[in-house]
């Protein structure tokens, strides 16, 4: 599907999806991609929903962890999330979210834990709902980013 955008905007933007790719400011990816409405489209490292860890959602996010103090708690209370760096930052996401390819694959409360811990709201949806959803919140200046994984259905893939 192609998706209208407005071509004077230097945002990232979807602008099309189809069975096997994701397009952002029409360049074609076939491959899952990570990214905010500034910056590098990156690769993102997952093949399926199966691939999604708490690791590579704080890699699409933009969170690193900090080398881990076991007495940090004592001075700083901003350890409670769990050693994230990057979190409550005027850079930080508000929201990511997660589209994991033609169907919705919920994430295991444990997964998405240490981002909500962070301040990092997530939603995942299927990764067409998700391209329209992040062009909606992007166009609106939220600060949100999109991992996505193309929409083939590994099932559908095998039979086709």
């Amino acid at each position: 599907m192609k998706l209208h955008t407005d071509p004077a905007t230097t945002l990232n933007t979807v602008t099309a999806y189809g069975p096997d790719y994701i397009e952002v400011n029409q360049v074609r990816f076939s491959h899952a991609v990570a990214f905010g409405p500034e910056g590098a489209v990156a690769e993102w490292p997952v093949r399926s929903p199966a691939d999604i860890t708490s690791a590579v959602l704080e890699q699409a996010a933009g969170l690193s962890r900090a080398p881990r103090d076991p007495l940090a708690f004592l001075d700083d209370p901003e350890s409670v999330a769990g050693g994230l760096l990057g979190a409550r930052t005027p850079d930080t996401p508000e929201v990511l979210l997660v589209g994991t390819g033609a169907r919705q694959k919920m994430l295991s409360p444990a997964v998405l834990r240490p981002l909500l811990i962070a301040g990092v709201g997530i939603e995942v949806m299927d990764t067409q709902a998700a391209a329209r959803t992040y062009n909606i919140l992007m166009a609106e200046g939220r600060r949100v980013v999109a991992a996505l994984l193309p929409t083939l259905d590994p099932i559908q893939g095998a039979s086709d």
